[in-house]
């Protein structure tokens, strides 16, 4: 029995031929489904110039999809604070912890998550886009929650309305920011999963108890892409396999049909590439994936697990949850 608790990382993803209206409704749908199925968290991501994606602005997203559910926590993962003042994001998410007290997660990413033109035209200068700034954006940040009001500023909704926050990453470095300021940590192993088991290790190394957290506290993000058959997986992988082959080629679009995807006919490169990204994925029928997480619980020890999985059609991408809660964890 797989006895962690499963949460769920959503893109918001945009598929051919249909809208952006129609994409974010399918990310409802599946929040409500899995609601229904008993998943901790629902998370959506924020990602910009990249028409495949819209959870652009995921505090606005994030009030839709808690006020469409009623018990699963939603959050962000992450809110990418490069792109974003301090006081703003305390604010909306202060906001967000009012009017859904108990429910809000913020995960905060270092990195802009975009191209850096994109990214200075969010916050319309360079000051705190460096790696450098991010110590002293993060202490903002906490500071406007917690009452110490950075700059003589209280941030209203914001303080005393803290949601829980994590810190996100995919290197060593926001590993050891999570330790040291005693706060959970959530790794993109489906981004760097060569990263995953040493990025853990520092995390729980350097862990310093706070009064929010007594222990390590640390969830890993898996991409997943479960199926009754592993041949029926196989078709479902095509549309991710290609949006991330046209990502690295610099042309990001709409999310493909899983007959586009068929049709594309990839060179030994490209093939090279797919292997190397599903690396450490869960990706077949229900008895392969169970495997395949059983493997990856006992090298990473994680404490939650965070399910991404981006298919065409919703109703293959909800199958895919229920299968991992009654197929794979059960």
């Amino acid at each position: 029995m797989i006895d962690v608790p499963l949460s769920v990382l959503d893109l918001a993803p945009v598929q051919s031929g249909r809208t952006v209206g129609e994409g974010l409704d399918a990310t409802t749908e599946l929040a409500r489904r899995t609601e229904a199925l008993g998943y901790h968290r629902f998370w959506v991501a924020e990602h910009h110039n990249m028409p495949g994606i819209a959870s652009s602005a995921p505090s606005v997203l994030l009030a839709h999809l808690a006020a469409a559910t009623s018990t699963i926590r939603v959050g962000s993962g992450g809110v990418m604070l490069p792109n974003h003042a301090p006081l703003v994001v305390a604010e909306q998410f202060g906001t967000l912890h009012a009017l859904h007290p108990g429910r809000i997660d913020l995960g905060i990413g270092r990195a802009p998550g975009t191209d850096q033109a994109t990214a200075r035209a969010l916050r319309r200068t360079a000051d705190g886009l460096s790696a450098e700034s991010f110590p002293q954006e993060l202490a903002a940040l906490l500071g406007y929650f917690r009452g110490s009001d950075p700059g003589g500023i209280a941030a209203t909704p914001g303080r005393g309305e803290e949601p829980e926050i994590w810190l996100l990453g995919s290197s060593g470095y926001s590993a050891q920011v999570a330790a040291l300021l005693g706060i959970p940590f959530a790794f993109a192993h489906h981004i760097a999963p060569d990263n995953t088991e040493p990025a853990l290790a520092l995390y729980r190394e350097h862990f310093r108890p706070s009064e929010r957290l007594e222990r390590p506290h640390a969830m890993v993000a898996v991409a997943a892409i479960c199926a009754d058959t592993d041949e029926r997986a196989e078709v479902l992988a095509g549309p991710r396999d290609l949006a991330f082959l046209n990502l690295v080629r610099g042309t990001p679009r709409a999310l493909a049909t899983p007959e586009e995807a068929a049709a594309f006919r990839p060179s030994e490169q490209e093939r090279a590439f797919i292997r190397q990204r599903r690396a450490g994925q869960l990706l077949g029928s229900p008895e392969t994936v169970r495997g395949q997480l059983e493997d990856l619980l006992r090298r990473t020890q994680a404490d939650e697990l965070m399910i991404n999985t981006l298919v065409y059609d919703i109703d293959d991408r909800a199958r895919s949850f229920e299968l991992l809660t009654e197929k794979v964890a059960a």
